[in-house]
């Protein structure tokens, strides 16, 4: 088998594959010398990844449909949406994204390697940044690339190779076991030491809140959920209210672009951290009709955010404040987390790259990570309190209808979730038509186990993550993890299944890397 340069693998995808060895034994040999502390910092800023796994895994959920074979879409959309092999090669394709991640851990590798040169600063807190930097990468790369953790098979199923030094050759993917416990040990490394005291703009790095918040997000899919409130509870704090998104206000600020501005503000308590990438995901996943493959509007009226639920249903009896933020006659609705910005890289502003900006750590979303730990924790008063943090985050006190309430923010309990769902019946595990369409799909844990107490909550704790991670690809991670078996109905042909446990659940490596050398993902015959 031939060796595999993973940082060279990661230049070469962004550029050319036209020689084999080339990207494979070739070293770059311009790289500034970092021999003082400004220096290191400035390295480990490279270290962020420049590609985002939003659109590939946003397109392989039940957030999207297909809107008809009269509306426009792009070759990876129809590949993606099919759980097919993607052969293109743009901006949100996997040949692209591997490229970036590796790039960036291969920075951190170079950064790590030339801390041992600098004697001013605080080389431990920039240690630590990097660390987090390389296993932040891997854990994007593990979660579109391999499966969901389950500990009865994390000895067969494949991880990814995980280079810790710069210029290192690696040649096997480990398995899905040694790649958690490769992340998890650069977290746990990194924790004690993480300092935002020479961060100029800590909400675009691993400031302390987004640190704890990673951890908590990783252990919460390692399935170690002692480790996932704790974490989680360190990021919120004592008063995690204070930190949840004030949604309401964008009621008030008058479209989408004033709303996506104000989600992704330095200045908003929930976000903890910011990361750009060159993607058009924000134009993509955003439902704003038009478009064949999206949040079309029969998943926003029986999925997402006008289903059935505690608080309320449809566009007008709704407290959730995301069910009426943007909407109008043609009936579509928007919370546009993502939205593209363009970035110009000439003086005429004629050329440049098309970018988003991802609140890829908020407080909201951490806050539902302890929940979702506590409901497997059997801490139940805990967990409720915290999906009821959440609903008065994201609900109106009550919706009013010529002057008369007509809906009511409610207030969770194991009995009003039991009796909730009562009413709810669950989706056929192999639909046919649209009317088949809603929230409660039958769970089948990845290598864990849940009772019926558990099951009841977890419908509308995963609701919740479904709700607040819409467009940000997280719900794919929660149908692999949950082992939840979704349809995607094609127009014109036999519908598509994607069931548990399936093995297309890990998107196929680049074909170039296979190429070289490193062993795919396997499909079933």
């Amino acid at each position: 088998m031939k060796k595999i340069n993973i940082l060279l693998a990661g230049v070469g995808l962004l550029f050319t594959f036209s020689s084999c060895n080339d990207f494979l034994d070739k070293l770059p040999d311009d790289r500034a010398e970092v021999d003082n502390f400004e220096k290191a910092t400035q390295l480990v800023s490279s270290a962020y990844p420049d590609g985002s796994t939003d659109y590939m895994m946003e397109y392989c959920s039940d957030n999207v449909m297909d809107n008809g074979k009269t509306f426009n879409y792009q070759t990876n959309q129809d590949q993606l949406f099919r759980w097919k092999d993607v052969n293109t090669t743009g901006n949100d394709d996997p040949r692209y994204v591997w490229g970036k991640m590796y790039y960036a851990i291969g920075n951190a590798n170079q950064a790590i390697a030339d801390l041992s040169k600098v004697k001013d600063g605080d080389v431990e807190a920039v240690k630590a940044e990097a660390l987090l930097c390389r296993a932040w990468s891997m854990f994007r790369l593990a979660t579109a690339f391999c499966m969901a953790y389950d500990d009865s098979k994390a000895d067969k199923y494949l991880g990814l190779p995980y280079p810790k030094e710069p210029n290192r050759s690696i040649d096997t993917r480990g398995t899905l076991r040694e790649l958690y416990e490769n992340i998890n040990a650069d977290i746990e490394a990194a924790l004690p030491h993480v300092s935002e005291s020479y961060m100029t703009v800590p909400k675009y790095h691993f400031n302390l809140k987004a640190a704890y918040a990673f951890a908590a997000r990783f252990n919460l899919y390692y399935q170690k959920w002692d480790k996932a409130a704790e974490y989680a509870s360190k990021a919120l704090g004592s008063q995690p209210a204070s930190l949840l998104r004030t949604v309401y206000r964008y009621k008030t600020l008058g479209g989408r672009w004033a709303i996506h501005d104000a989600y992704i503000n330095s200045s908003e308590n929930a976000n903890f951290m910011l990361q750009t990438a060159v993607s058009s995901a924000g134009a993509a996943t955003f439902y704003g009709g038009y478009k064949r493959f999206n949040s079309g509007y029969d998943v926003i009226l029986n999925e997402l955010y006008w289903t059935k639920m505690p608080w309320g249903a449809g566009s007008v009896d709704n407290t959730l404040y995301e069910s009426h933020l943007l909407y109008g006659n043609s009936q579509q609705i928007a919370y546009p987390r993502l939205s593209n910005e363009f970035e110009y890289t000439d003086a005429a502003r004629s050329r440049g790259y098309i970018r988003t900006v991802d609140a890829v750590l908020t407080a909201d979303e951490t806050l539902l990570v302890r929940a979702e730990a506590e409901i497997h924790l059997k801490k139940y008063t805990e967990a409720l309190n915290d999906m009821n943090l959440w609903i008065n985050a994201h609900c109106a006190p009550n919706v009013e209808k010529n002057g008369v309430v007509t809906a009511t923010r409610p207030t969770l309990t194991l009995q009003s979730v039991n009796d909730f769902l009562a009413t709810v019946p669950l989706v056929p595990e192999e639909i046919t038509n649209k009317s088949d369409f809603g929230f409660k799909k039958a769970l089948h844990p990845q290598g864990f186990s849940i009772d019926e107490t558990q099951t009841n909550l977890l419908y509308i704790l995963l609701q919740m993550r479904r709700i607040e991670t819409c467009q940000l690809g997280m719900r794919f991670m929660d149908i692999k993890r949950y082992g939840i078996r979704i349809t995607h109905l094609i127009d014109g042909e036999d519908p598509v299944y994607f069931k548990s446990g399936d093995l297309r659940g890990a998107l196929q490596l680049p074909s170039d890397v296979i190429e070289a050398g490193l062993e795919p993902n396997p499909r079933e015959n």
